[in-house]
């Protein structure tokens, strides 16, 4: 199976839905997947997620299914803290000083339980929002026909998958979900990576020959299409 991950294009986030510029990113990157050819959509419950999956659905006639853990809502509700200089609520990975923790020693040492660390404030909803995220993933995950192997820190296939399967959803919901699913820690991937509008990402899940299923990231954030489309390239991360 072949999973691509896609962020949604440019929005305003109220009201939540795309922007001029966002059309154009999601049919960019909606071209560039028909290439490849999709069997099943999803996108999350946001406006902005299921317009940037619109074209794809309509070029392929086929639906879009909605998947609510996928808002970003929920991610922000869990991993947002205030941002005493912005003096406004942000991802802890876009606040300096716990983008500083995010990368000390301290907290890579701590590894899955990253959160832990002492300096993160009091009443965080960080493991709460792991947990999450880790469960609804793999629930994701069995429909698709593949079980979570905790012993080997992978899956298990339960029969063949040959699918391609894309999914629109969010950057900040996103780092969670391919922390999650790539078994990367969150500090690393959210202060390493970074996630345009439209960046496309894409895990092949193949089945080895014990059945195991190590999902390997074969392209990661990539805006390559707005390039060949002649997209304005003038992403703002900064709304993170």
């Amino acid at each position: 199976m072949l999973l691509f991950y896609v962020r949604h294009g440019e929005p305003t986030y109220d009201p939540d839905e795309l922007t001029y510029l966002g059309h154009m990113q999601a049919m960019a990157v909606c071209k560039r997947l028909a290439v490849f050819g999709v069997d099943k959509i999803y996108s999350s419950t946001s406006t902005r997620a299921f317009q940037t999956a619109e074209p794809l659905a309509k070029m392929l006639h086929k639906e879009i299914t909605q998947l609510d853990f996928c808002n970003e809502k929920h991610a922000y509700h869990d991993f947002a803290l205030m941002d005493e200089e912005k003096g406004r609520m942000r991802w802890v990975f876009a606040i300096p000083r716990f983008r500083r923790l995010l990368i000390s020693d301290e907290v890579y040492r701590l590894g899955r339980e990253w959160y832990t660390h002492p300096d993160f404030p009091a009443g965080n909803r960080f493991r709460e929002g792991l947990e999450r995220v880790k469960r609804e993933t793999e629930a994701l995950m069995l429909e698709w026909g593949y079980e979570r192997d905790e012993a080997h820190n992978c899956y298990r296939a339960l029969r063949e998958n040959n699918d391609r399967v894309a999914l629109f959803a969010h950057g900040g919901f996103g780092y969670l979900f391919l922390s999650t699913l790539l078994d990367i820690p969150y500090p690393m991937l959210t202060t390493r990576l970074d996630m345009p509008h439209t960046a496309l990402t894409v895990i092949e899940l193949k089945e080895d020959e014990d059945g195991l299923v190590i999902p390997q990231a074969v392209t990661m954030s990539s805006d390559g299409h707005l390039y060949k489309e002649g997209v304005p390239l003038n992403n703002d991360n900064g709304k993170f």
